[in-house]
């Protein structure tokens, strides 16, 4: 009677490689996943620039000063917010006012422009004629009323009113499309600055 001979044990290679594969997938998900959730974290976690600040993270406007703005820059402010008020700006379309006239004139009432002090001219070559706060030229309006800082930012508002989508816009660029400067990102170093005053004037 013949010897019967054993067949050898197969090896488990093939299993083996598969959980090694599935192992490598698992993990490869998980860092794909641990990623995304980093990503987000820090999207979520990351300041929002254009974000108003809450009331007890800025300065008391009775202290005299907030974001550096002081006395009659502080009472233009009030203005132009109150303005923005009366014709149904909430506070985020009231701080682009203070924003476009930090821009534009430090929140100082100018009885003069860039013509006289930089003799910067309009695209047809002819001298520009800017006053006031918003330092708006005669297209806007008289003197008297470019210079009057209630009816310059009533001019600015309903101009505002009427660039559609603005509050979607960033608000350097809302502010350009009513100002009409060469440069959209101009107002864009005043973001926090005006953020600052709105809020402190809207809660002191």
């Amino acid at each position: 009677m013949g010897t019967r001979r054993r067949t050898p044990a197969r090896r488990r290679t093939t299993n083996r490689a598969g959980a090694a594969a599935s192992l490598g997938v698992l993990g490869v998900l998980c860092l794909l996943g641990l990623g995304g959730y980093l990503a987000v974290s820090a999207v979520i976690d990351r300041p929002d620039p254009v974000a108003l600040p809450a009331c007890d993270e800025v300065a008391d406007p009775a202290g005299g000063v907030v974001a550096g703005y002081t006395g009659v820059q502080l009472d233009h402010a009030a203005e132009i917010m109150a303005v923005g008020e009366r014709l149904g700006f909430g506070l985020a379309g009231q701080r682009l006012g203070v924003m476009a006239a930090m821009g534009e004139s430090g929140l100082r009432n100018l009885d003069y422009g860039d013509w006289e002090t930089s003799g910067v001219r309009n695209p047809d070559g002819t001298p520009t004629s800017s006053l006031g706060l918003f330092q708006q030229q005669d297209w806007w309006g008289s003197e008297a009323e470019r210079t009057d800082p209630a009816t310059a930012a009533t001019l600015f508002f309903d101009r505002l009113d009427d660039v559609d989508g603005w509050e979607r816009m960033e608000p350097s660029h809302a502010i350009h499309r009513v100002q009409v400067n060469t440069d959209p990102d101009h107002y864009t170093r005043w973001l926090g600055p005006s953020g600052e005053v709105a809020v402190a004037l809207a809660c002191g």
